[in-house]
C-alpha cells in the first residue's frame, strides 16, 4: 500500500500461541479505553448513531493516497496522469471527492457512468472502459461527451462507428493483452492470453484494428491500455509491463505510422490485508515506472507518451473499516469455533469469491489479549459464509463490535441483497464528523422493484 502520506500505527498483542500485529492505517486509532476509533470518533459511537453492519471511509486517508500518487507520479521528461479506479469503490461523494483531488476517472458500465455525471464530474475527464459496452452505454458515453472510449474488440468498435454521427469526435484508446503473468489470484489476472479482455500484441489482426480506429473520421485514436492485474507485489511487473508496452508501440509505429500519444497501464498495485502481505509498492516504484519509461524510449528511439496508471484498491482499501455486532459464538463437534455477526457474505463477499484473507479485531476490546482462533462468519444461509477463516480474538461476547480492517475497495462495491439482506450505510469520517454517504437500505427499499402477480 502506498504509505508515505498514511499515518501508521501498530498494535502489538499476545495471543496464548503467538504475537498479533494489527496494522492501523490514516486516522485509525486506540483510545485510552481500548476502544477503535476512525477520523476522531470511536466504534461504540458510530454503532449507536449508525448502526452495523457499517461501512466507514476514512475521508482523510482518502485524500491523503489520491494527493500521494499526484504527488509522486510525476516526472520532468514524461507527461503522467494519475486516474482513479471507480469499481474499487464509487458513490456520487466519492466522485466528488476525487474531482476535489485532481484524479481523472475510471467507470467501466452505465451506471458508474450515471453516477459520475449525477455528482457533476467533469466529463472530459473520463475514460469509459468494459468488454462489452452495450449500445445504450455507448450513445450515453456520447452523449455526455465522456472524454475517451476504451475499446476491447472488433465487434465493439464496429458498435462505436455505428452510434457515433459525422459531427461528433471521441478520442479513442485500444485494450490491448502484453500476455504478462502476474503473481496474483486467477480471477483477478487479465492478461493470461486466453482473458477476456482486450486484444492480443502477438496477434497480427490487432494491427488491422488499430488502422481501423485511426482510419476513421471520427475516431481520434491516442493509444493503448493495458493491465496485468490486481493485489501485484512483485514491481518487477510493472517494470515488465512497460517495457513490452513500449516495445509494442515501437513496433506499431514503424509498421503503421501511427502515432501513439498515450500509455495507459492499469491499475493493480497491492495493498496489506494482513500481516505475511509484503506490497512492493510506494513512491519508488512510482518514480521507477517513470524513470523506466524514459530510459527504454530512449533506448528504442521513439518519444515517450502520456503514461496513464487506474489505483483504485490502492486509494480506497485501507481506508475502510466495517463493523459488526457480536451476536454470540458457537463450538462444532468437528473442533471449529465460530463467531457470529449482524453481516454476511452480502457485504463481505471477497473471502468467498477469492478467498481473500483479512484483520479483524474487537473494536471495544482493543487492549484484551487475544485467546483463541475464530472462524469469522455471518448469518447468510450458505456455508461459504465466511468473513474471516482464522481470526485471532479475545473471547468474544454478544453485543461486542467486530472490525474488519481494509475493506475499502471491492466491499460497497460488491454488495448484494442475497437473503434479501439490507446492503449497510456507508460514512465517511473526518475529523471528528461523520457524513452519511450512502444511507442503510430498509425493507421496502428491498422491494421497491417488485410487481406484484395480481
Amino acid at each position: 500500500m502506498m504509505i508515505a502520506m498514511s499515518l501508521l500505527l501498530m498494535v502489538f498483542c499476545l495471543s496464548m500461541k503467538e504475537a498479533i500485529r494489527v496494522q492501523l492505517f490514516g486516522t485509525q486509532r486506540i483510545n485510552k479505553e481500548g476502544m477503535l476509533t476512525i477520523g476522531g470518533i470511536d466504534a461504540k459511537t458510530l454503532k449507536e448513531r449508525y448502526g452495523t453492519p457499517l461501512y466507514v471511509m476514512d475521508e482523510t486517508h482518502i485524500r491523503n493516497q489520491c494527493r500521494y500518487f499526484k504527488d509522486n507520479f510525476s516526472h520532468e521528461r514524461v507527461r503522467a496522469t494519475v486516474i482513479y479506479a471507480s469499481k474499487a469503490f464509487l458513490t456520487i461523494a466519492m466522485c466528488q471527492l476525487i474531482e476535489e483531488e485532481g484524479l481523472a476517472l475510471d467507470v467501466v458500465s452505465g451506471g458508474e457512468l450515471h453516477t459520475a455525471k449525477k455528482a457533476g464530474f467533469p466529463m472530459e475527464y473520463v475514460y469509459f472502459h468494459g468488454n462489452n459496452k452495450s449500445p445504450a452505454e455507448i450513445d450515453m458515453a456520447l452523449a455526455l461527451g465522456v472524454g475517451t472510449l476504451i475499446v476491447d474488440n472488433d465487434d465493439e468498435l464496429t458498435r462505436i462507428i455505428r452510434a457515433i454521427s459525422a459531427e461528433e469526435q471521441i478520442d479513442i484508446m485500444l485494450r490491448i493483452n502484453p500476455g504478462i503473468e502476474a503473481h496474483t489470484h486467477e480471477y483477478i489476472a487479465t492478461t493470461k492470453n486466453d482473458s477476456k479482455f482486450g486484444l492480443s500484441i502477438f496477434d497480427a489482426a490487432t494491427l488491422k484494428t488499430i488502422r481501423r480506429i485511426n482510419d476513421h473520421p471520427n475516431l481520434v485514436f491516442r493509444g493503448f491500455h493495458s493491465h496485468i492485474g490486481s493485489q501485484i507485489f512483485d514491481s518487477d511487473s510493472f517494470i515488465k509491463h512497460a517495457d513490452t508496452i513500449l516495445e509494442y508501440i515501437k513496433k506499431v509505429t514503424e509498421t503503421t505510422g501511427i502515432t501513439v500519444d498515450k500509455m495507459n497501464l492499469g491499475g493493480g498495485f497491492g495493498v496489506r490485508y494482513v500481516e505475511q502481505d509484503a506490497p512492493d509498492v510506494g513512491h519508488t516504484i512510482l518514480k521507477r515506472l517513470l524513470d523506466a519509461v524514459d530510459e527504454k524510449t530512449a533506448a528504442l528511439g521513439i518519444d515517450a507518451p502520456e503514461v496513464l496508471i487506474e489505483p483504485g484498491r490502492a486509494i480506497t482499501a485501507n481506508a475502510g473499516i466495517t463493523l459488526y455486532e457480536v451476536g454470540g459464538t458457537k463450538r462444532t463437534f468437528g473442533g471449529k469455533t465460530y463467531v457470529f455477526t449482524d453481516g454476511s457474505m452480502a457485504d463481505h463477499l471477497r473471502t468467498a469469491l477469492y478467498q481473500a484473507e483479512y484483520q479483524g479485531v474487537l473494536a471495544n476490546r482493543m487492549h484484551d489479549k487475544a485467546e483463541n482462533t475464530y472462524t469469522v462468519t455471518g448469518k447468510a444461509c450458505e456455508s461459504g459464509d465466511i468473513i474471516i477463516r482464522h481470526c485471532e480474538l479475545p473471547t468474544p461476547e454478544k453485543g461486542d463490535l467486530l472490525a474488519v480492517l481494509s475493506t475499502g475497495a471491492y466491499h460497497y462495491s460488491m454488495a448484494s441483497n442475497y437473503n434479501r439482506l439490507t446492503r449497510p450505510a456507508v460514512l465517511f469520517v473526518k475529523d471528528g464528523t461523520a457524513n452519511v454517504v450512502v444511507r442503510r437500505e430498509t425493507y421496502e427499499d428491498l422491494i421497491r422493484l417488485d410487481v406484484p402477480l395480481r
